[in-house]
């Protein structure tokens, strides 16, 4: 961890330790019980619907009262596993589903399947299951979830003259390829990949050109193997950036927001971003700058992505599971689902909540992101046990080498399969 994390970590578990000692799971001396709820809502509007349904929940229910603990996306792993190993974790838990696995093998989350009413299990699609499904037990709720989509200068586009994709008829990756390089020029590049945390793009988007990556044999052991489905995504990447110079360098080691002003500058004429970035840009862009949304390319796979849905699960320790789980079907009620996913500009998983029209409207690209919705997978790692060591050690380190033309195609297979199988294999043993 570095200085930051290790202190943002000290002082989430802090908070959560103040917390319990005010009165947090037990309940009051009055008899009424409190649950203490560790939201990672992080924008202005996302955290007011949140607190604004606690403030509703704590209304209706005098006698079971929701404590809002505001934690961290940076953190949140470390300041977990902290707080369970020093049994001071929050009774409802926000996280994300590719997070969850070693907590539910390590027996810190409460297994929901007799917990959740039918409403809510029959509301969201068994592949949204499936992301939180670990064993024979279901160890949290998924509720929101965005496609990776591309966010185009719209009237760079336009001059161009190129095919504008939709969801019906998206781009192959060669024609992104080609469509970037005519993009690109006088000081423009078609687009600019911030790839920061590479990891989870690169293994997401490569659901579309059937890549796996991980693969299960019959004694259920994970082995990674990078084949050649799995290199089209990377490969379209580096041949962007070394061959056709058509994406930005620069860009390679940085987050998505920070390709934003060289985006409304010009500089890029698309970024490939999650959905929810649409709420930064629309909140930055300068005064007539027109954007649009666009899907993904598609490959052998279709418009097919993975994803690690945000999720809410329940602590194992907590005394009180019963009506932890009763605060979780209230929070994801259709419409106070449809209430979250507008504040964060995601799209909810449940199938009422997703018809909403709100979520429809061609306006800031609601309509291309519900279309996608579909096509929406489990991420290629979500049950792999090991896969945050094996990410941050392996993975991490060697595409970033990879993209930055540090090493060829052959030493990033070798690097991805090699070194991490040997990670994988001590959580398989």
């Amino acid at each position: 961890m570095t200085a930051r994390t290790r202190i943002a970590t000290l002082l989430a578990s802090l908070t959560l330790l103040l917390a319990g000692c005010s009165g947090g799971g037990d309940g009051a001396d009055d008899g009424r019980i409190t649950l203490r709820f560790q939201s990672l809502a992080w924008q202005e509007e996302s955290v007011e619907a949140t607190r604004e349904l606690v403030r509703e929940w704590n209304a209706a229910h005098p006698d079971v009262r929701v404590e809002y603990v505001q934690g961290s996306w940076d953190s949140v792993h470390d300041q977990l596993l902290t707080s369970f190993e020093g049994g001071e974790a929050p009774d409802i838990i926000h996280d994300a589903s590719d997070d969850l696995a070693d907590f539910a093998y390590g027996g810190h989350l409460a297994d929901l399947t007799d917990l959740l009413p039918e409403r809510l299990k029959s509301d969201i699609p068994r592949r949204s299951w499936e992301t939180v499904t670990f064993g024979d037990g279901i160890y949290g709720v998924p509720f929101l979830q965005e496609p990776r989509v591309l966010i185009a200068n719209a009237d760079l586009l336009k001059e161009s003259g190129v095919r504008v994709p939709t969801p019906e008829d998206p781009w192959t990756w060669a024609e992104f390829r080609q469509v970037t390089k005519r993009l690109s020029g006088d000081g423009r590049y078609g687009v600019a990949w911030p790839l920061k945390e590479p990891v989870s793009a690169t293994l997401n988007l490569s659901l579309s050109t059937g890549g796996q990556l991980f693969h299960r044999g019959a004694d259920g052991k994970v082995t990674v193997r990078f084949e050649e489905s799995d290199q089209v995504v990377p490969r379209t990447i580096r041949d962007q950036v070394d061959t056709d110079h058509s994406a930005s360098p620069t860009t390679l080691g940085s987050g998505g927001s920070d390709t934003l002003p060289g985006f409304f500058a010009g500089k890029y004429a698309m970024v490939p971003l999650g959905f929810s970035y649409r709420q930064q840009i629309e909140q930055q862009a300068p005064d007539g700058f027109d954007w649009q949304v666009l899907p993904a390319p598609a490959g052998a796979g279709g418009l097919t992505q993975g994803v690690s849905p945000q999720t809410l699960s329940v602590a194992e320790d907590s005394p009180h599971q019963k009506e932890a789980a009763a605060f979780v079907d209230f929070l994801l009620r259709p419409d106070n689902m449809v209430r979250l996913a507008l504040g964060d500009w995601m799209l909810p998983t449940g199938t009422r909540a997703l018809a909403d029209p709100a979520l429809h409207t061609p306006e800031r690209g609601w309509a291309t992101g519900t279309a996608l919705a579909g096509h929406l997978r489990p991420a290629p790692a979500q049950s792999v046990r090991g896969y945050p060591e094996w990410k941050d050690k392996v993975a991490t380190p060697a595409l970033q080498e990879y993209y930055s033309g540090a090493i060829d195609t052959d030493e990033l297979r070798e690097r991805l399969e090699e070194d991490g199988n040997l990670v994988l294999a001590r959580y398989q043993r």
